[in-house]
Order: structure tokens, then sequence, then C-alpha cells
């Protein structure tokens, strides 16, 4: 039987948990896990590669190995792990893209401040980047490419499951809003082959759409426009990951936007987090406080949701469970 941690060494294990992130941060950067791609290789040799120094990228290898990210083979020898290879460029649901986004400066530096954010409600974003959080994507070329990218690998090993879980068949314009690059949309489209996509989202995201790669242009529109004022119509408009981003306020006039754009008897589909009571663990309670440092947004409950709707000429008509952590929040004309 495992023996209980002790509450000093929960405490201190979280204390320390930065630099777990940290760690990983610096692996992702240098390329790590491409170069054992073939093999366990020596710290030396590793360095030697990617021209780094030795001795330290070995302390930070060594303490990635506690986590089971990398092992130690043999005295500064390391290999991958299962972990470690989702971390290689090529790799299969590559994790690399989504790795540097989680822990980009435009999450870490606000968190660091996450107690001004509770004494004063508001989130110290604009303060250190001098502007809003999508605002500063848009002009800064290093940045916002790091965010989409990695948004769009984060949600790769994701968009097909969340898509099965769901009958798409009975739509007829399934209009993706906020779509990213049109991963989750490519595979509602491919569940409901008689269905025409619309992928609506900034003019400087779409730039790097899928849409044609996966042979589907005939079949999809992509637009580009500001979903606070319209949004296309369609009889499915999907909201994945974008209702979380935004304040209860913000929240409503996109979803207004939607009721005035839904065909009559379609469906609005928020994809999000639905945050469960008590104390169960759910990633969705992570991310809140990470909305809540960086963006005006914030994670919801099933109540917080049915609120949401009523306020915008909808009603919530149920919640559907997907293999991921969000489920699939379906509302209908009130």
């Amino acid at each position: 039987m495992t023996k209980p941690r002790s509450p000093h060494d929960v405490i201190t294990d979280l204390s320390y948990g930065y630099l777990y992130s940290a760690a990983l941060m610096t692996a992702v950067e240098l390329g790590v896990a491409d170069q054992l791609e073939s093999g366990p290789k020596s710290v030396h040799a590793l360095a030697e590669a990617l021209g780094v120094k030795a001795q330290p990228l070995m302390r930070v290898l060594r303490l990635l190995a506690t986590a089971g990210v990398f092992t130690e083979t043999d005295p500064e020898h390391f290999g991958l792990t299962p972990a470690a290879d989702i971390l290689r460029a090529g790799a299969p649901g590559s994790m690399r893209d989504a790795v540097l986004m989680m822990v980009h400066e435009i999450f870490w530096a606000p968190a660091g401040k996450l107690s001004t954010t509770v004494r004063t409600g508001e989130t110290p974003f604009v303060q250190i980047f001098g502007g809003s959080f999508f605002d500063y994507l848009a002009r800064n070329p290093e940045a916002g490419p790091v965010f989409h990218r990695g948004m769009a690998g984060l949600s790769d090993t994701e968009n097909a499951p969340i898509a099965s879980a769901y009958d798409f068949t009975p739509f007829r314009r399934i209009v993706d809003v906020g779509g990213g690059h049109g991963g989750f949309l490519i595979e509602a489209l491919k569940a409901s082959p008689a269905a025409r996509g619309v992928l609506y989202d900034a003019e400087h995201v779409l730039n790097d759409s899928r849409i044609a790669g996966e042979g589907l242009a005939d079949r999809c529109e992509i637009l580009s426009g500001d979903f606070f004022a319209s949004v296309p119509h369609g009889d499915a408009i999907i909201l994945k990951r974008i209702l979380h981003d935004w304040s209860d306020d913000s929240a409503i006039v996109i979803l207004r936007a939607c009721r005035k754009a839904l065909d009559e008897g379609g469906r609005v589909l928020v994809v999000d987090a639905v945050l469960p009571p008590g104390d169960s663990q759910h990633l969705g309670k992570v991310l809140d406080v990470m909305m809540m440092v960086s963006l005006p947004g914030r994670e919801r409950t099933e109540d917080d949701f049915a609120r949401l709707f009523a306020a915008s000429g909808l009603r919530l008509n149920r919640i559907v469970k997907t293999p991921a952590y969000l489920s699939i929040v379906e509302a209908v004309a009130a």
C-alpha cells in the first residue's frame, strides 16, 4: 500500500511545480526529444548536437525523468518515454506546439501576478504586455503564431473523439465560429458527409486553414469577421473553446449573435469544460485560473451556461459528455 503523502509534502510539491514547467519548456525549445528518436544518447552527445552545456542539460533531464518524461537508461544517458516521445515535432499527436503555447510568457508571466488578480479582480495581462490578450496576439509576430499553432496542436488529439460523441448528420450547414485552422470542423464534416461547412475567424488566423489540405474546399467556405458583430447563418453553430475566453457580458454578446444567425430548428453547440461540483479534480479548474490571469474569461458550471443561454434568447437543451475533458453544451432557441 502506498504511504499517504504528508501535508508538508503536498505543499512542497505544489510550491516547486513551476520548475517542472520550466524544465519541460526548456527540453521542448531545445528539441531534445527529436534527438532521441533513434535511441538513448549520452548527455554529452546530446549537448554537442544541440549546442548547449552538458551539465545543465543533464540536470534538466534528470528532473523531468522523475515525472516520467525521459528516462535515465544509464548514468547520464537518456532515452524517450511515451510522454517524451510526443514532444517530438513529427510524432503522431505531437504536443510540442501545445507545450510551447501553454508555458509561453503570455500565460506564465500573468500567473506570477495571480495575487494581484485576487486583490483587484483585474487581469495583470494588460499591465505586463501593454494590451489585451487577443489584441497582443494580433500585433505580435512571435506570440500570435505560437498561440494559434499551440491551440491547433492541443486540439488535434481531441477533435475526432469529441466530434464522434455527437450526431452531426442531421445538419445541413455547420458553422465553426472562431474555428481557428479548422481542425474540429474537418471532423464534423467527415462525420456528416451531406453537410456544408463555414470556417469563421479573424483573417490572420485563417491564413493557416487546413480545410483545403483535407480535400474539403468544395464543401466549406472560409469567412473572416468579428463574432461580436455577426455570425454566418447555419443550423449548427459551434463555439469550441471560445466562450471560456470571455467574461459573461462578452459571452452573451457572442451568443446573441449566434442566436440571430441560427436557422430554424438549429443548435448552438458550445464545446467547453463543464466544471463539476466539489473537490473532484478536473483540468477545467486549472484552466479557469489561467483564464482569470491572462484573459477576461472563465470556465463554467452547468448552471452558469444555463444563465448565459437564458440571457441570449437560448435554452440549455442537454450536455453531451465526450472522451475529452470538454463537453458539448447544446442550446436551442428559447
